[in-house]
């Protein structure tokens, strides 16, 4: 019976998304109906498309069981830095001057606004390459916490039902974006958003109601010594670790800022009290979301253990060949012993809704950028609106299947795709774009400084401490060995990012401006009425 009702739910949602994909696909008529929905898009959508983008399956599988277990209820930082940094402040300081700007360069993607700003094609072409790369592993991590949900709703263990689920989430994701675009991804998020926002109030309840209570929950973690968490410290208001969780902080909240499928959002709404309660509206969303992922995160150590005597009755989790649990098996584990069965499948929707709505999006971002500012570009002859539409679509489709092919190797952690393609991506564009809407002294150089700062260190963070990590031992020992540990993919993408804020400003006081009369002809805009 409770099987058959978490399949009834499951139904009714691809429903109704693939209803909204082919009402949208009648009114997606040109390229920027498909990539922007016609720059329309009102506060509540924009601000829920903006929320369901940042949060995934990779944040309530993958972050909240990680950093749950490591930090304890003070993970719930996270989650406000998300919604303070991440939202309320990009909103505030990117909202109005992106929407402005890029309207009037007419930008439709970031590699076209670093063109069009800095007069620089090989600009664009390198960001739309970046964008390509390094959105796929974030891709990835998203099906990678989405298949585990599956795994452990339906009992799935083989390695053909991970791959099956992957791939089926893979289809259905390509059909709705293809079909409406963003218009199509905009509406579906606002319906993920709501069953999001319902989803987790419900969970985090039933988790703390589970341990007796909240003050009873606190007092389980304050007996808890395990693998360098002090007792009496995952129930304090900065647990075990507080430099460590600022990285994290740093990472998940900062990022966005430079994320190219986050400030995308801005380019689509429609005028400046859009912005206004959007805002609003955005944070709050963040804050209920991300805080409460979070903190469920904070007791994921009462429910599962690594220690194979431990006879508590928790559920027992894998240690991995690097000695550290398997983290994205830990709230799928406080799922299945904390939810009534019923309402496991409005956990598995939940779960869905989320990362759904970011596959939407990643896979909308990458497949406009290589179109727009690759293919297009490269064509001899003009490209009209509707074969530029329909090379979009299929790029979205092979997108969707490399990033198919990487989620199939299940031993790379989610935390760590995600990780790498944050710290890339927001390392590389977070300086460049935020100082190019507000100084005219942004140079070229700084630019480039930064592209080459943000992909250089996460290239070589890949190569020293994840893939050849066994080469050099010493070096990673000495790393992980600091106070912040620059083993870590989350520390180093969090200061990838703090330095592309400090970088541009300082090579573009000792490198060659741009064009002076180029520079004013773009922030003109911001003189227009309509600013």
């Amino acid at each position: 019976m409770t099987l058959a009702c978490t399949i009834g739910m499951i139904v009714v949602y691809i429903i109704i998304m693939l209803g909204i994909g082919f009402y949208t696909s009648r009114k997606t008529k040109s390229v920027s109906d498909f990539v922007l929905g016609g720059r329309t898009a009102g506060s509540w959508l924009t601000a829920f498309a903006y929320g369901t983008s940042y949060f995934s399956a990779v944040v309530f599988i993958g972050y909240a069981g990680q950093f749950g277990w490591n930090y304890g209820v003070s993970a719930a930082w996270i989650g406000v830095g998300n919604a303070v940094i991440g939202s309320l402040l990009a909103w505030i300081v990117l909202g109005k001057r992106t929407r402005i700007m890029t309207k009037h360069l007419g930008s439709k993607t970031m590699p076209e606004f670093f063109e069009n700003r800095f007069q620089s094609k090989s600009l664009k072409l390198a960001s739309a390459a970046i964008v390509f790369v390094f959105l796929i592993p974030y891709t990835a991590s998203v099906y990678n916490g989405l298949s585990r949900l599956f795994a452990m709703a339906f009992n799935m263990t083989s390695d053909a039902s991970y791959m099956l689920i992957i791939v089926a989430m893979a289809v259905l994701t390509a059909i709705y974006v293809i079909l409406g675009g963003y218009a199509a991804t905009a509406i579906n998020d606002f319906v993920q958003g709501i069953v999001m926002l319902v989803g987790i109030a419900v969970v985090v309840y039933c988790v703390i109601h589970n341990q007796g209570g909240f003050s009873a929950a606190l007092d389980g973690l304050k007996q808890i010594d395990t693998n360098g968490a002090k007792a009496g410290t995952l129930n304090t208001l900065f647990g075990p670790d507080p430099i460590n969780l600022l990285g994290v902080v740093i990472l998940t909240s900062l990022g966005t800022w430079g994320l190219p499928q986050m400030v995308h959002k801005f380019y689509a709404i429609k005028d400046q009290d859009a912005v206004k309660k959007g805002t609003v509206i955005s944070t709050v969303f963040a804050l209920i979301v991300a805080g409460g992922s979070y903190l469920l995160g904070g007791f994921d150590r009462l429910f599962c253990t690594t220690d194979a005597a431990d006879t508590s009755g928790k559920t027992l989790i894998a240690t991995l060949s690097n000695g550290k649990p398997e983290f994205d098996a830990m709230i799928p584990a406080v799922l299945q012993t904390a939810l009534p069965d019923l309402l496991i499948g409005l956990v598995v929707v939940l779960v869905l809704s989320a990362s759904m709505s970011t596959l939407s999006s990643l896979v909308l971002t990458s497949s406009s950028t290589l179109t727009i500012d690759m293919i297009k570009p490269a064509m001899k002859k003009s490209m009209t609106d509707k074969k530029e539409v329909t090379i979009m679509r299929v790029l979205i489709g092979g997108f969707l299947l490399i990033s198919v092919l990487i989620a199939f190797n299940k031993t790379t952690s989610i935390s760590t795709l995600m990780s790498y393609s944050w710290g890339a991506l927001a390392g590389a564009f977070l300086g460049p774009f935020m100082w190019g809407l507000f100084s005219k002294k942004v140079t070229k150089a700084a630019v480039w400084t930064s592209f080459v700062v943000g992909i250089g260190g996460t290239v070589f963070h890949m190569c020293v401490f994840s893939f050849f990590s066994k080469s050099f031992p010493g070096l990673v020992k000495a790393a992980a060995s600091c106070p912040f540990n620059l083993a870590s993919p989350i520390n180093v993408g969090a200061i990838l990012m703090v330095l592309s804020i400090v970088l541009v400003p300082i090579v573009s006081m000792f490198t060659k401006p741009c064009d002076q009369k180029a520079v004013d002809a773009v922030f003109a805009c911001y003189d227009e009425k309509d600013a």
